[in-house]
């Protein structure tokens, strides 16, 4: 083990700077990066957002796969950074930990559960970060802290050794300030593309659109112009949401699905060591605690209906414009019915990508009420460094 400390953590990104491991050397050295706090280090304890999960759970004895390969190709990890608590929150808030700080938005969240992650690329800490990606957990801050990221396709990277939510929708994901720097990352963990990816048309959907207030829709539909412009390609905005209820209809197959999973992970765990949750992650474990078997099989076959047309209307080189969130972050001081429009309006996007399994890119790029939003690719599964390199391509919004 090496040990070097990070000195000017003044965004509260990171929960540990301690004894780091040892890097290789490879196409990632000379880059510095930071681990989200629910991913296994040798050496290291992991306490997932939670005082309790830390004292509850023996150090680890080895490294998560994903967490080893980037060290192996050469890159230096700095710390491991917070996450909101069990990943179970897309605020960017921890009820034990506090806030780490969006340096893009004064005074507003950074969007969670990736929030130390997403901070510390933003505030120039680190060269890229490791985050986890279950229902908007990159996406989202990526969107709000404006730097790159992207939610992997579901399975193509192990989440060997990292605290699961919901096995059937968490990701590997990661964050950075520089689109070079995504695809470099993303050629060592994913190696080259499991199928190929050429683009025929763009398509932002209408009931997408729907969801956004209108700042943020014209500010969308502007830079969709753009984009098709630079790329040469058409631009279609039909509905997306034309079966198994629409995306209000996905999104509570998503929230049905991930609920029953996140209780059979840890419900256990709760009823046995009864920890202190913040307000809203404990009180969606009450809710998961309730979904049935039943239930949880009823989302299951619509989400896999939902998989299997998505597959198909992407066939043919079909990518996906996506805003990264639905708005610019919101203040510290939102209240609790701000704070949950803003939930439901993002789990009506990031379900699309969720519920198919699909790769997403989300690129800075617009700028609401000095605040940034993102906007970005989704595409069929297994495309993922195309959709890297598409990012590059298209630059950004100058």
């Amino acid at each position: 083990m090496s040990t070097r400390l990070l000195r000017d953590d003044t965004v509260n990104a990171f929960i540990s700077t301690d004894a780091m491991p040892a890097k290789g050397k490879g196409s990632l050295s000379g880059l510095r990066f930071g681990v989200k706090d629910l991913y296994d280090v040798a050496g290291q304890a992991t306490a997932f957002g939670s005082p309790v999960w830390l004292r509850t759970h023996p150090v680890a004895t080895t490294t998560a796969s994903c967490v080893q390969a980037l060290l192996d190709a050469g890159a230096e990890m700095v710390g491991k950074t917070h996450t909101d608590e069990l990943a179970y929150s897309l605020a960017g808030r921890n009820h034990h930990y506090g806030a780490p700080v969006n340096t893009r938005a004064p005074g507003r969240n950074t969007g969670g559960s990736s929030s130390g992650s997403v901070s510390a690329v933003a505030a120039g800490l680190v060269d890229f970060a490791l985050g986890s990606d279950t229902g908007g957990s990159v996406r989202i801050p990526a969107s709000l802290c404006g730097v790159y990221g992207i939610r992997t396709t579901q399975d193509r990277i192990a989440m060997d050794g990292a605290a699961p939510l919901a096995p059937s929708f968490d990701t590997c994901g990661w964050f950075a300030d520089d689109a070079a720097i995504m695809s470099r990352v993303g050629a060592a963990l994913l190696g080259d593309d499991e199928r190929k990816l050429t683009p025929t048309r763009l398509w932002l959907p209408s009931d997408v659109l729907d969801l956004l207030r209108p700042a943020v829709r014209e500010a969308l539909m502007a830079a969709a112009g753009t984009i098709a412009q630079r790329l040469g390609l058409p631009l279609v905005h039909d509905e997306i949401g034309t079966v198994e209820g629409g995306l209000a209809g996905w999104a509570e197959l998503f929230r049905r699905q991930q609920g029953w999973e996140a209780w059979q992970a840890h419900g256990d765990w709760i009823t046995e060591h009864k920890p202190e949750m913040g307000p809203d992650v404990g009180e969606r474990f009450r809710i998961a605690s309730t979904i049935t078997e039943e239930d949880y099989a009823l989302a299951r076959a619509g989400r896999d209906r939902v998989r299997a047309y998505l597959a198909e209307q992407l066939k043919g080189g079909a990518v996906l414009l996506l805003p990264g969130a639905p708005d610019v972050a919101l203040r510290f001081e939102a209240t609790a019915e701000e704070v949950q429009d803003f939930r439901v309006r993002a789990m009506r996007i990031t379900c699309i990508a969720g519920c198919g399994g699909l790769p997403q890119v989300v690129m800075p790029w617009m700028q609401i009420d000095g605040c940034p939003v993102g906007i970005g690719f989704a595409a069929a599964a297994g495309t993922d460094c195309a959709l890297l390199a598409l990012a590059q391509r298209v630059g950004n919004s100058a």
